[in-house]
């Protein structure tokens, strides 16, 4: 189950472990501060509740003044947030909440730029499982804010046939068939396809959906024609914001890209303090 305060916990705990050795020695005690929330860079955000709950982790009495909403795009230079408190809570707090804030608005807002790339075409830009362990629901939650649509969450909620279970199945006729055996009429089932024989074949074997993965734009335009419509048609595999265009007007349904949080480049936010 999802806990926002047991991922904050470890992630604090991971810094913090024994004690601020810095701040324990070079800050007075009891000293009250103000901090801000500066944008280095344009962005979308996303994360500001997690930021915040880093901070009333540490000590329930600090005062998280949020100026944006997740979504938000400030510009450079645009406060983001206040922060008030002690001066020793609020510097122990500052890396932890800022990795979140920074991480999960550079997610937000890459998947921002690839969804206006796919501007004026259907198809939808969608996430993987490819993820920060431990971080995969904050991310799809980051994808989100981006505009971007979340595929599965992971192995449990969903039905991807992929090379390795047709290698091991026999094959994609007997590895669909294996599923529709198995899975509750509730579920669809995904089938991953490199060849347009594969096409075919995961089409007459009843897949829901069907994935064509590092495929040329050629072939994915000969997938999309020989599908027709029937199902919903995914395109997979070293998609970047140069070949993701091409790659909507071929006709597909859904795109799906996993640097969107396997590589994501955190956005520059700093904390100053008063």
């Amino acid at each position: 189950m999802f806990s926002l305060d047991r991922i904050v916990d470890r992630a604090l705990e991971e810094d913090i472990h024994t004690g601020d050795i810095t701040t324990k020695a070079v800050v007075p005690f009891s000293r009250p501060a103000e901090a801000r929330f500066v944008a280095r860079e344009k962005m979308v955000l996303a994360g500001l509740n997690v930021s915040a709950r880093v901070f009333l982790r540490i000590n329930q009495g600090i005062c998280f003044t949020p100026f944006f909403e997740d979504g938000g795009t400030p510009a450079e230079g645009e406060i983001i947030a206040s922060i008030s408190g002690d001066a020793r809570d609020l510097l122990m707090g500052e890396r932890v909440a800022l990795n979140f804030l920074q991480r999960l608005s550079g997610i937000a807002t890459i998947t921002s730029r690839f969804v206006a790339a796919v501007e004026g075409t259907k198809a939808k830009i969608i996430d993987t499982r490819k993820s920060t362990p431990g971080l995969r629901e904050l991310e799809k939650y980051a994808v989100r804010v981006g505009g971007g649509m979340n595929h599965r969450t992971g192995l449990y909620d969903g039905v991807l046939i992929k090379e390795n279970h047709i290698a091991t199945a026999g094959g994609i006729t007997e590895a669909v068939a294996r599923a529709k055996r198995y899975i509750p009429h509730t579920l669809k089932i995904e089938v991953e396809t490199e060849t347009i024989s594969q096409v075919e074949e995961a089409l007459e074997a009843g897949a829901d959906i069907i994935m064509l993965d590092n495929m040329s734009i050629d072939e994915m335009k000969r997938g999309v024609e020989l599908i027709g419509g029937r199902v919903p048609v995914e395109a997979s595999g070293g998609v970047t914001l140069e070949t993701v265009r091409a790659i909507a007007e071929t006709g597909v349904d859904l795109i799906s890209v996993g640097a969107l949080t396997h590589s994501p480049r955190s956005v520059d936010i700093s904390m100053l303090l008063d």
